[in-house]
């Protein structure tokens, strides 16, 4: 007679793709000097494209979890203050429920090394092995040369949303997209 062992229940649940958010430029709208991106400095400053709740909502129906990666270096830098970032991530929760997750890097990207410092995908595989999220079957959306090669290197496939900013990137995304639906259009339309 033959047994057969049912494995515990933990290792039946597959793992789930994700979508990871850059968030200044990709999810709130960014402010721009001399052809440059730069964070909002206040909460007052801080406010959504218009597209996000509803283009996030259909994401998260879709079956993808949806995880906010996000250098903000001023706050190492001495030049922002962490309790107004932590404001800011509290508003984005309240209005995008659907973000299950925030990651955020504080390091002051002045040439230390940061295994969690995007381009290096250290916020994205600490999520993954939190979350049990399915790398293979999850996307990077970002506005910077910074979020696509981070999601290369963490093995996702990558969306560059294009806002002609006065600087280059360095690894070709898999797509590109004027914005943020657009973007998202593009995931729900791949397997």
């Amino acid at each position: 007679m033959t047994s057969h062992l049912q494995p515990p229940a933990s290792n039946l649940q597959k793992s789930r793709p994700a979508v990871f958010l850059d968030r200044d430029g990709t999810l709130n709208v960014q402010v721009i000097r001399a052809g440059q991106p730069y964070p909002p400095a206040t909460l007052e400053e801080f406010r959504l494209f218009p597209e996000v709740p509803a283009a996030c909502r259909a994401l998260k129906a879709d079956g993808f979890a949806l995880v906010v990666a996000t250098n903000q270096p001023d706050v190492g830098r001495g030049t922002q203050s962490q309790t107004i970032v932590e404001a800011m991530h509290a508003r984005l929760r309240q209005l995008v429920p659907e973000i299950e997750h925030i990651e955020v890097c504080y390091d002051p990207g002045r040439g230390e090394p940061s295994r969690r410092r995007k381009p290096e995908p250290g916020m994205l595989l600490d999520a993954a092995a939190a979350l049990g999220l399915d790398l293979t079957r999850s996307w990077m959306i970002g506005d910077r040369w910074r979020d696509i090669d981070c999601g290369k290197r963490a093995g996702v496939r990558t969306i560059f949303i294009d806002f002609g900013y006065a600087e280059e990137t360095t690894t070709l995304p898999d797509f590109t997209a004027r914005n943020f639906a657009e973007a998202v259009r593009i995931i729900l339309a791949r397997p």
